[in-house]
C-alpha cells in the first residue's frame, strides 16, 4: 500500500489510496489509540472534503465521536490535540506536495506523532489482512469545534512590535492564508494569499527553488527586510533575506538562539538538530552553553526526541522547527513570529538577517542531491567505505543513513522515507573541496549502481 510512509499516510488521491482506505484508517484509529473522541481537521485541497467524510464515517462506525475542527493548518491540530487533551487526532493534508496529492497526519495524546513504527504500520497490516469493520452498536456523534480563536490567543504571547521592519509574505494559497493577516496585519506585502487547494501559482513546497522566485522578486520590489514563505499546511516555514537570498533552514536553528538565549535568557538549553544539519549550527550554539543533540529526520522522530531530552527548541533542514513552548511540536507560525522579532531587533541594532546568517555560516554546502536507483543500501555502504578509505573520520553516525565527518568536510547519505530517492548532502571548508567530494560520490552512485540524478 504505497500511501503508508514513515511519518504519515500520503500519496496521489485515488491512485495510491482511496475512500475505502480512508474509511478503514478512520475505523481503526480509535482502537489503536484508545480514543473515545477523535479530533479531525483538514486543509483546503480539493479532495480534502471527500477524505474528511470517509474518515469520519469510519471513526463513527467504530463507535467513537468526532470533534470536527473544519479547515485547519496542521499545527492547529497539534495545538488542539495537546491543549484539549485528545487521545487521537487526524489532519487531512499532503503538506507540501502538489494538488493531486493528499494524506493524513495522525497524532496521539500530547500531540505525539503516529508513524509507521508506532501505529500506522499496524493499521496497514489490519487493512492488508482484511480485518473486519463491523458497525458498532452505538455509532459515534459528530460535533463542530472551532479552535481558531484559542489558537491565535495562544500564539499571541509570541507576537511583538514589527512596525520597524518591512515584511514580504508568500502564503502559497495554503493554510497560512487563514491567519497571516489576522496576526501580522495589512502592512506587509502579500502574494498568493487566498486559499486555493489547486495551488494555481506554484506548488506549496518552499524547498524547490523555483517556488521561492516570486517571493524573492517581491522582496526586491518592496525593499523588504525579510521574506517569509510557508508550505501548504503551514507546519513549515522558510525565509529570504534582505538581499533576496534564500536562507538555509538549518541555519535558522542557530539564529533562534538570539531569542531563546539573548532575549529570554535561557541557560544551557538543550537544542535538537537533525543528521543533515550544517556543522555551523553546533559550532555557533556550543559557545553559548547549548547542549546540541543530533537525531533522525522527520517529525515522527524529532518531536518525541525533543520531549525525551526536554529540549527548548530544534529544527530540520526541511524547515520544521519544534518548540517546548508548543507541546514539543512544530509550527510555521510560531517559527516565523520568533524569526521576525529577531529581524526587528537586528534592524534596531543596525544589522540585518543576511548579516546574522553570514556570521553563523562557515561552510560551503551541496544542498541535498537526490538519486534514483534500486540498490540504495549498497550505494550507501560503497560511498561510506570509499571516503573512509581516503582518510580517518573524526566522527560517525549511522542512525539515519550515515553521517561521516572529517576535519574539513562531512557528508550524509540516506534513503528517503517518503520518496524513491537516495539523498546525499555534504559540506566543506572550501568550494574546491566541496566540488571534489560531490564528484566522487556522484561517480560511485551513477557508474557503479546506475543511479540517475533527480
Amino acid at each position: 500500500m504505497g500511501a503508508f510512509h514513515a511519518y504519515d499516510i500520503r500519496g496521489v488521491w485515488n491512485k495510491d489510496f482511496n475512500k475505502e482506505t480512508v474509511y478503514k484508517v478512520g475505523y481503526f484509529i480509535p482502537c489503536l489509540l484508545g480514543a473515545e473522541t477523535v479530533a479531525v481537521g483538514r486543509d483546503c485541497r480539493t479532495s480534502s472534503q471527500e477524505i474528511h467524510d470517509a474518515l469520519i464515517q469510519g471513526i463513527t462506525d467504530a463507535g467513537a465521536d468526532v470533534d470536527d475542527l473544519g479547515l485547519t493548518s496542521t499545527p492547529m491540530v497539534y495545538f488542539a490535540t495537546a491543549n484539549y487533551g485528545y487521545k487521537a487526532s487526524v489532519q487531512i493534508t499532503a503538506s507540501h506536495n502538489p494538488a493531486d496529492y493528499n494524506g493524513m497526519k495522525v497524532s496521539r495524546e500530547n500531540a505525539l506523532p503516529v508513524g509507521l513504527e508506532n501505529g500506522l504500520g499496524q493499521i496497514q497490516q489490519w487493512i492488508d489482512e482484511g480485518k473486519p469493520t463491523p458497525v458498532a452498536p452505538r455509532r459515534g456523534q459528530v460535533r463542530t469545534k472551532n479552535i481558531f480563536n484559542d489558537y491565535l490567543n495562544f500564539m499571541g504571547r509570541f507576537v511583538s512590535d514589527l512596525s520597524g521592519i518591512k515584511i514580504a509574505f508568500d502564503l502559497c494559497n495554503g493554510m497560512a492564508c487563514m491567519f497571516a493577516r489576522k496576526v501580522f496585519g495589512d502592512a506587509p506585502a502579500y502574494i498568493f494569499d487566498t486559499m486555493d487547494g489547486r495551488f494555481p501559482n506554484h506548488d506549496p513546497n518552499p524547498l524547490v527553488p523555483k517556488n521561492v522566485e516570486p517571493l524573492k522578486k517581491l522582496v526586491k520590489e518592496t525593499g523588504a527586510d525579510i521574506g517569509v514563505i510557508y508550505d501548504g499546511d503551514a507546519d513549515r516555514v522558510m525565509f529570504v533575506d534582505e538581499n533576496a537570498q534564500f536562507v538555509a533552514p538549518d541555519l535558522i536553528i542557530a539564529l533562534m538562539s538570539r531569542y531563546f538565549i539573548g532575549e529570554r535568557g535561557a541557560k544551557n538549553p538543550r537544542v535538537l538538530q537533525e543528521i543533515r544539519s550544517s556543522k555551523s549550527v553546533a559550532e555557533h550554539l556550543a559557545p553559548m552553553g547549548c547542549d546540541v543533540h543530533t537525531w533522525r529526520v522527520g517529525r515522527a522522530y524529532a518531536a518525541p526526541k525533543l520531549r525525551e531530552i526536554d529540549g527548548l527548541w530544534g529544527g530540520e533542514l526541511a524547515g520544521h522547527y519544534y518548540f517546548k513552548d508548543f507541546f514539543y511540536s512544530d509550527s510555521g507560525l510560531l517559527s516565523s513570529l520568533i524569526v521576525l522579532r529577531i529581524v526587528a531587533a537586528l534592524k534596531k541594532e543596525g544589522s540585518s538577517l543576511g548579516e546574522a546568517i553570514s556570521s553563523i555560516s562557515k561552510y560551503h554546502s551541496s544542498g541535498e542531491i537526490n538519486f534514483r536507483l534500486e540498490d540504495k543500501k549498497g550505494a550507501m555502504d560503497r560511498v561510506r567505505d570509499y571516503f573512509k578509505g581516503q582518510s580517518a573520520p573524526t566522527a560517525e553516525m549511522d542512525f539515519d543513513g550515515y553521517r561521516i565527518e572529517f576535519p574539513d568536510w562531512w557528508f550524509n547519505i540516506r534513503p528517503s522515507n517518503t520518496e524513491p530517492y537516495l539523498r546525499f548532502i555534504c559540506e566543506a571548508a572550501s568550494e574546491e573541496l566541496l566540488a571534489e567530494k560531490i564528484s566522487a560520490a556522484q561517480s560511485i552512485i551513477e557508474k557503479e549502481f546506475g543511479g540517475i540524478r533527480a
